[in-house]
């Protein structure tokens, strides 16, 4: 079955460049979302939803405060989260590594190699 992915990040060149890759390049289905609050929606309305590519850096409302709403809802609990982020200080990793995140991609990310990251980090045979 065809894994759906929800890309939510506030740049646009990132959110398609992601979303291209991961569709062109692994072959699977993306939804987008342009700020931490439009993903929520559509991480608690659609059905299925294999995986989140989370921005850290958003204005409004940044990736930890989506991550706590995720985590908070019980629909939205158990869908493994990557980090998309250009914050990779040895604090912010630690950080990182103690919300039980599912892994971390850095910004700048290498766009041919994206969908083998998220699927190392996933655990998903391509």
């Amino acid at each position: 079955m065809t894994k759906k992915l929800l890309i939510i990040d506030d740049q646009e060149p990132i959110r398609e460049l992601v979303q291209a890759c991961l569709e062109d390049l692994g072959g699977w289905n993306t939804l987008t979302a342009a700020s931490g609050q439009e993903g929520l929606k559509i991480a608690q309305t659609e059905s299925n939803i294999d995986a989140i590519l989370l921005d850290v850096s958003m204005p409004d409302m940044d990736g930890f405060a989506v991550y706590a709403e995720l985590q908070a809802n019980s629909a939205t609990k158990a869908i493994p989260i990557i980090l998309l982020t250009a914050k990779v200080q040895g604090s912010d990793r630690t950080r990182f590594a103690q919300m039980g995140v599912a892994g971390l991609i850095s910004k700048p990310f290498e766009p041919t190699s994206i969908c083998e990251e998220v699927a190392e980090i996933l655990g998903w045979n391509q």
